[in-house]
């Protein structure tokens, strides 16, 4: 039974989809798309720098090299089995600005010649806001020797998805999308003064999207480290090209920014990527160095959380932990249900992960990502903390949302010179066993090792429960149990080896999937389970290095 709330959100699912039924039919017509056409720009005002596409796209030097490709076949074979791959023309980062003018002059004159009217996939809003990015960042060269046909025609096609963009951005829900409509509409104002006014609506949208989406600290409110990435690259487009333009920069986007990059710097990894929490997937931070160095932070103004992730230093040790609950059910849509998973690193090495989001690798993957299991953490039953909507329908128009709820709570944290840490309590399994997980983590700072005590604690007499403990291991390592059934060696190299301990408890050595790129790694888990029936039991574990 969907409830008086599931029932009261599956009719606006259905509204909304009728709706945009509705409109799709509509923006196919030839009425609408007159409707879009509007005063063509005589020229272009500014000139925005190429080279800050490359802050958003994703494609490498290798994966694309425009000069072998025949423009005249372009549009007929395509480069890629995604079609929004080759209609968001991100793919621009690459070209070669000395021999590649012409050919990218007839790719776009041909897509003008075909695409220039609303259709459903390729004026898609994260497809549409990409393309209309690309070309005004590369517009120099695309209008180089062009006629003047040519350039009217260009500036009259960016025109009217901007248009488009403009008239549909209220209905927009995906925060992902919305940011990047509102960078398009920002330079497009900057590139042509008719249009000065996309420039003030982004900037004005782009105050409120600033204000309802992050936190004090500059984090997300979906507590996604991922999101804090995208986010970040798309408000330093628009900074950079603000200050390239010469016009005043707002407070807000300098503030954010430099609230966003602190943060970033806090959970920047030693291998320069993201830790894996809360829907996170590999994510290269490299491109982010010349932007850290700016930051001139004060060690007093530090904080031990950001995001509700709990950070910690010790020498060649660092803690990652989470402590914080879900977010709202307006910000789950990536949602993975780990509260109390850690990661940790030394010597540079990841050692426990969390198993990433699946999101690169099919939908599927992201299922089984979303689940308790997939972190290092406890599970109680074989159940997941967090319950998520399967009604299709809700998950098309809302996304994949959380539907209950659960609180961390009594966080303590300690730093002296012997231990750097944190403990934290959360009740997400009391309402179905009674029961709640308190985890406690320290670095050693005289021993250079990493300490745990995780206790189940019963709230009140009740049916038996099986508990698991996963500790997943990086996919480059592998682990095995040893004589004593209590630990397990985890091999780093040929001479480099740690040891895994739990006190009182066997533990096992399982097979697992890591989820965290773009394709499926197998890699080891450590688990320890038992049953447990009237009573509270702490498991006392420790990782140190082998001597």
């Amino acid at each position: 039974m969907l409830g008086l709330k599931g029932a009261y959100f599956y009719l606006v699912a259905i509204q909304v989809t009728f709706v945009k039924f509705i409109k799709k039919i509509y923006f196919s017509s030839n009425y609408y798309n007159e409707k879009l056409k509007s005063k063509t720009p005589l020229q272009v005002y500014f000139n925005p720098n190429p080279f800050l596409l490359s802050i958003i796209s994703p494609y490498k030097k290798e994966s694309f090299k425009i000069n072998e490709l025949n423009p005249n076949n372009f549009w007929l074979t395509g480069k890629y089995k995604n079609i929004t791959d080759q209609h968001n023309f991100l793919w621009l980062n690459l070209i070669d600005r000395k021999i590649d003018e012409k050919n990218i002059q007839k790719i776009i004159y041909l897509w003008m010649l075909k695409y220039s009217k609303f259709k459903n996939i390729i004026w898609e809003t994260s497809t549409l806001s990409s393309r209309v990015i690309s070309w005004i960042l590369n517009i120099d060269i695309i209008i180089n020797n062009g006629t003047f046909d040519f350039k009217k025609n260009l500036f009259q096609t960016i025109i009217s998805q901007c248009n488009h963009l403009k008239k549909n951005i209220r209905f927009e829900r995906n925060l992902i999308k919305r940011i990047e409509v509102l960078t398009a509409l920002i330079l497009s104002g900057l590139t042509f003064k008719e249009y000065e006014e996309n420039y003030n609506i982004g900037i004005k949208d782009l105050e409120k999207f600033v204000e309802s989406n992050f936190d004090k600290d500059g984090f997300p409110l979906s507590r996604n480290p991922n999101d804090l990435i995208f986010f970040t690259k798309y408000l330093l487009l628009c900074h950079e090209s603000i200050n390239d333009a010469q016009k005043y920069m707002p407070e807000f986007l300098d503030n954010i920014i430099k609230k966003n990059l602190s943060c970033i710097r806090s959970f920047k990894t030693p291998d320069s990527r993201i830790p894996l929490f809360n829907g996170s997937f590999e994510n290269n931070l490299d491109n982010f160095e010349k932007y850290l160095e700016k930051i001139k932070e004060n060690k007093r103004d530090k904080k031990n959380i950001v995001g509700g992730i709990f950070y910690a230093k010790s020498k060649q040790q660092i803690l990652y932990f989470d402590t914080g609950g879900p977010p709202s059910k307006n910000f789950s849509s990536n949602y993975q249900s780990g509260p109390l998973s850690f990661e940790y690193y030394l010597d540079g090495i990841k050692i426990i992960t969390n198993c990433g989001f699946g999101k690169n690798i099919s939908t599927k993957a992201e299922l089984i990502s979303r689940l308790t299991a997939s972190q290092s953490t406890l599970t109680i039953n074989d159940t997941s903390i967090n319950k998520f909507e399967r009604n299709k329908l809700l998950n098309r128009v809302f996304g994949n949302s959380i539907k209950n709820t659960f609180k961390t709570t009594d966080p303590i944290f300690i730093n002296n010179k012997r231990f750097i840490g944190c403990s934290v309590s959360h009740n997400g399994y009391e309402k179905y066993y009674n029961c709640t997980h308190k985890r406690e983590i320290y670095l050693d700072q005289q021993d250079n090792k990493i300490k745990g005590v995780d206790t189940i604690q019963k709230k009140s007499d009740g049916k038996p429960i099986r508990y698991v403990f996963r500790f997943h291991l990086n996919p480059k390592l592998t682990a095995v149990k040893t004589m004593s059934g209590n630990s397990a060696l985890i091999q780093i190299s040929k001479n480099k080896s740690l040891i895994f301990t739990i006190k009182d408890e066997n533990l096992e050595i399982e097979k697992s999937i890591y989820l965290g790129g773009k394709k499926i790694l197998d890699n080891a888990c450590i688990t320890v389970t038992g049953n447990l029936v009237n009573k509270d039991k702490s498991f006392n574990w420790e990782i140190k290095k082998k001597i």
